[in-house]
């Protein structure tokens, strides 16, 4: 309970933060407070701490580029004729090291991780000065939750900018670079694949030994105890360590304290609101494991504009990607997901397209009361997902388990069908059916990108995704071919890393 009331004083005075390009792997504190005067006491560990959380809103993560370019760039939607251009470079696959995208994506994240490493490196002598107990075990709470961001914004580098992991060859493989410490320089070299993987574990670790999982909630705002489990079963997934991802997912599916449940589609919770619907209308779910928390004074991008771009009238509608029909064919009658995240309008453009326009980031409702529009809170971590890598896992073990896997994803799929929902999963059939099963589930949450790189040619022989012209679609890119072995699916490290002085960064074959 000290835990979660102190959440709640954190939540309300959550601030932004502030990132530079100019010197990705070397930032100072986001409080720009002087080394020598930073983070001396409870409340400025707190203070840090809060400061770190709010990193996490910026439109360069999870409310902007890291969820929306993966699936742009991927087969998911189609651009408009007549859209604004944004993404289009993705959208195109032309995309460069010097890509305005690419650099805020890397410089978010290594600003955050060198936030992390500057509370690291003092907590201690913060909880050596203390003499309350409650605030010791706060600080201790503390600490593993900025090993879980850490961790999480190291995996988030190693999925955009390093290749698929293969456990035969991940030690010969770049990774990213490991900035372990804030103070004392370190050389700016990429570590291996295998060695990258390892320091996210290694955080996870240690953030699994202090986190108490009593303090795990649905729809939390804040690093759990489930935050890391979640973060180390689909760790465990893109390693391909398939028994420690069915023990990580199983943590959350079979939590001791039955802390979520799967949010259902049609049960209905209020104003004939299913649960489902209630948790993409209002950001509150029993799911939802971790969600960025926003409020009316303090909120990130706009993950909808893309997909609506409403007057504030709502009477135009003009959409810069539109679902590909190759998606929305995918959804049965009885799947209730379809309603929930798209729905026929006409747009305003001259050819007037009507089409099923995304909804599901339609916006926060609570926000749109405050004239806020496009803007629903970033869920990054969902037990949606948690079914999803359990079955896969099942499906791609030395000896698979596909009656496992069939029994995860049927118990997913009731969950959102009105009536059946019943899948069987074989030899045959198991990796398309995963495919279109996670796409179902998680449209527009950033995975797509990273599920075809990572299936290469276990997927649709090799070829990831061949899009067809579709009706009003923008010419280029509309006939887009795209095979395992493009050198693209791994994004260019930012040409400012590799020019830097001093820089050892190594290029991706993407960047040539």
């Amino acid at each position: 309970m000290k835990i979660m009331l102190q959440n709640i004083k954190r939540f309300s005075v959550i601030v932004a933060a502030l990132f530079s390009l100019s010197s990705c792997l070397d930032q100072e504190p986001g409080s720009a407070i002087p080394e020598k005067d930073a983070m001396q006491t409870f409340n400025d560990a707190e203070q840090t701490l809060t400061g770190i959380y709010a990193q996490l809103k910026s439109s360069a993560l999870y409310s902007g580029y890291l969820t929306l370019l993966p699936d742009i760039q991927s087969d998911l939607v189609y651009a408009v004729d007549g859209y604004s251009n944004a993404y289009g470079t993705f959208w195109q696959w032309d995309i460069r090291p010097t890509n305005a995208e690419i650099e805020s994506v890397y410089a978010s994240l290594y600003n955050i991780i060198s936030n992390c490493n500057f509370y690291l490196e003092r907590i201690d002598k913060v909880i050596e000065s203390q003499t309350n107990d409650d605030q010791i075990t706060t600080l201790e709470q503390y600490t593993g939750e900025v090993y879980v961001i850490r961790a999480l914004a190291y995996s988030e580098l190693i999925k955009c900018y390093c290749k698929a992991y293969d456990p035969a060859t991940a030690k010969d493989e770049l990774g990213v670079v490991l900035r372990k410490g804030y103070s004392i320089p370190e050389r700016s070299v990429r570590a291996s694949l295998y060695d990258s993987y390892e320091f996210v574990l290694s955080d996870l670790a240690k953030a699994e030994a202090v986190l108490d999982e009593d303090n795990d909630q649905y729809s939390s705002a804040f690093m759990t105890k489930s935050v890391a489990h979640a973060l180390h079963a689909r760790v465990a997934l893109y390693m391909q360590d398939w028994d420690a991802a069915i023990k990580y997912s199983s943590l959350l599916i079979d939590h001791p304290n039955k802390a979520y449940s799967l949010s259902s589609a049609t049960s209905v919770y209020t104003n004939n609101m299913s649960y489902y619907d209630y948790m993409w209308n209002y950001d509150v779910g029993t799911e939802i494991i971790w969600r960025v928390g926003f409020t009316n004074t303090s909120y990130g991008g706009a993950l909808g504009q893309a997909f609506l771009n409403f007057t504030t009238d709502y009477t135009y509608y003009y959409p810069d990607y539109v679902p590909a029909r190759w998606v929305l064919d995918l959804y049965e009658a009885a799947d209730m997901r379809y309603n929930s995240y798209f729905y026929e309008l006409q747009t305003g453009f001259d050819h007037a397209l009507v089409w099923p326009l995304l909804v599901k980031y339609h916006g926060n409702q609570e926000l749109i009361n405050e004239y806020i529009y496009h803007v629903n809170m970033p869920k990054p971590f969902r037990l949606a997902e948690q079914y999803l890598i359990r079955a896969e896992a099942h499906c791609r073990k030395a000896k698979p388990d596909f009656a496992a896997a069939s029994a995860d994803l049927s118990t997913l799929r009731k969950a959102r069908f009105i009536s059946g929902g019943n899948i069987t999963l074989t030899s045959d059939n198991y990796i398309q059916q995963l495919s279109d099963e996670r796409v179902r589930e998680l449209y527009m949450e950033g995975f797509r990108l990273q599920d075809l790189k990572r299936w290469g040619k276990l997927y649709n022989k090799g070829v990831s995704f061949e899009r067809k012209p579709q009706t009003s679609s923008l010419a280029e890119g509309s006939s887009l071919k795209i095979t395992h072995d493009n050198p693209l699916f791994v994004w260019p490290i930012p040409q400012h890393e590799i020019e830097a002085p001093g820089s050892e960064v190594l290029p991706n074959e993407s960047n040539k």
